[in-house]
C-alpha cells in the first residue's frame, strides 16, 4: 500500500489533526463533492470499454452504489454545517475560490442520475426512471442557479484579478451543460412523448446556457496563462478543469443529436431532427478535437508541476471528472461513427482515469482519516 494510507492501516486515531471531531463538520466545504464527480464518471466509463465493458459493468455498479453513499454522506455533513454553523457557512458566498465549488454539488448529482439509467434499470427495473426524472429536474434547478448566481457574486462581491484567475471559474458555469448532457441520456427512457420533447428542449437550452460562457472563460484563461504563466502549485490540477466543458459539450451534442430524430419526428419535426443529428455529430467531433489540444497541454503542465513536487489537496479530484467526461465523449464518438480508433483512445483514457482515481482516492482517504483535509478557507478569511 502507499505511504498515504499507512496512517490509516497503522491504527492512528482518526481526525487526529483536528481540535475536536465536530471540526469535521465546521470545516466541511463543497470541494468534497468533486470526489463523487470523479467516482461517478469512472463508474459510467467502465462499462463502455470495447470488448470488456460487460465484464466491467459490475465494477461500475459497485462504484455507483459507493458514489450514492458518498453523496449522501457529504450532503449530510454539509447540511449539518449549515444547521450547526450557519453564520460561518454563509461566508462561502463571499469567498473568491470556495464559492466556485458550489457547482460541484449538481454535477455530482448528475453522475448518480446517469447511473440510474446505466445500472439502475437493470437492477431495479424501469420504475427507477421516474425517480431519475425527478432528480434531473432538481439538478436542472440547482445548475441554473449556480450558473448565474455565482457569476453575479463575482461581479458584485468578490475581488478578482487576471493574474489570480484559475480554471475553477468554470465550475459553477459547467453544471448546466452537465445537466443538459444528462437530459440527453434520460430523454429516450421516458415513456411520455411530451416529456421527451420537454426534456430534449430543456437540455439544448442548458447546453447553450453554459457552453458559450465556459468558452469565454477559456479564452480569458489562455490569456491569463500567456501573461502570468501557470498558477500556484496548490492549483496544479486546475489545468484539467478546462477539459470538462469541452468534453461535456461534445457529449451533449452527440447524445442530444441522437435523441432528436425520433423525439422530434413524433411531434411533426422530422426535418429538424435530422439536422440536429448531423449538427450533433459534427459539433461533437470538432469539440473532441479541441479537447485533444487541451488534453495534451494539460498533460505537459502536469508533468512540469509533478517534477517540482506538488502537495496533495482536494483539488486533485480535478484530474478525474474532466478526463472522465472526455473519455465518455470519446466512446460515444466511436459508437456514433463506428470507428475503432475512438474505442482504443477511450480505453487508454479509461486506464489513466482509473489509475488517477486510485491515487487520488488513497490520498483522500488518508487525509480524511487524519483530518487535515477538513479546511474551510472562508472561515480563515472573514467576509
Amino acid at each position: 500500500m502507499t505511504a498515504d494510507t499507512h496512517s490509516v492501516l497503522s491504527g492512528l486515531k482518526p481526525l487526529s489533526r483536528l481540535d475536536h471531531p465536530r471540526e469535521m463538520i465546521r470545516q466541511f466545504t463543497p470541494n468534497w463533492f468533486a470526489a463523487t464527480m470523479g467516482t461517478g464518471i469512472l463508474a459510467l466509463a467502465l462499462p463502455q470499454v470495447p470488448g470488456i465493458g460487460p465484464s466491467l459493468k459490475p465494477v461500475g455498479e459497485v462504484l455507483w452504489f459507493f458514489n450514492i453513499a458518498l453523496f449522501a454522506l457529504f450532503a449530510g455533513l454539509y447540511g449539518a454545517r449549515w444547521a450547526m454553523f450557519g453564520h460561518e457557512a454563509r461566508r462561502i458566498f463571499g469567498h473568491n475560490t470556495v464559492s466556485m465549488f458550489i457547482g460541484t454539488i449538481p454535477m455530482a448529482l448528475a453522475t448518480i442520475i446517469n447511473g440510474c439509467l446505466a445500472f439502475g434499470i437493470a437492477r431495479f427495473g424501469n420504475g427507477i426512471v421516474p425517480v431519475a426524472h425527478v432528480l434531473w429536474w432538481i439538478d436542472v434547478a440547482m445548475s441554473l442557479a449556480c450558473g448565474v448566481l455565482i457569476p453575479y457574486m463575482m461581479f458584485t462581491r468578490h475581488e478578482h484579478s487576471l493574474d489570480g484567475m484559475t480554471a475553477v471559474w468554470l465550475l459553477p458555469v459547467v453544471a448546466a451543460e452537465v445537466a443538459g448532457a444528462s437530459g440527453g441520456l434520460l430523454a429516450p427512457h421516458l415513456t411520455d412523448p411530451h416529456a421527451q420533447l420537454v426534456t430534449l428542449a430543456t437540455s439544448y437550452v442548458l447546453w447553450a446556457y453554459s457552453v458559450p460562457v465556459a468558452f469565454g472563460i477559456l479564452a480569458i484563461l489562455i490569456l491569463r496563462m500567456a501573461l502570468h504563466k501557470l498558477p500556484h502549485e496548490s492549483m496544479a490540477a486546475s489545468s484539467w478543469l478546462a477539459l470538462g466543458p469541452i468534453g461535456t459539450g461534445a457529449l451533449g451534442m452527440l447524445v442530444l443529436g441522437a435523441d432528436a430524430p425520433a423525439i422530434l419526428a413524433a411531434h411533426g419535426l422530422a426535418g429538424v431532427g435530422t439536422v440536429a443529428e448531423g449538427i450533433g455529430v459534427v459539433a461533437g467531433l470538432c469539440l473532441w478535437g479541441f479537447g485533444l489540444w487541451w488534453l495534451a497541454l494539460a498533460t505537459l503542465i502536469t508533468i512540469r508541476y509533478w517534477r517540482a513536487g506538488v502537495p496533495f489537496n482536494l483539488g486533485w479530484w480535478g484530474y478525474t471528472f474532466p478526463l472522465g467526461v472526455y473519455t465518455v465523449a470519446t466512446f460515444r464518438l466511436g459508437t456514433t461513427l463506428n470507428l475503432g480508433f475512438f474505442g482504443f483512445v477511450g480505453t487508454v483514457l479509461t486506464v489513466a482515469l482509473a489509475a488517477m482515481w486510485l491515487l487520488v482516492g488513497a490520498k483522500t482517504l488518508a487525509g480524511a482519516w487524519r483530518g487535515n483535509l477538513f479546511v474551510s478557507p472562508c472561515i480563515a478569511t472573514p467576509n
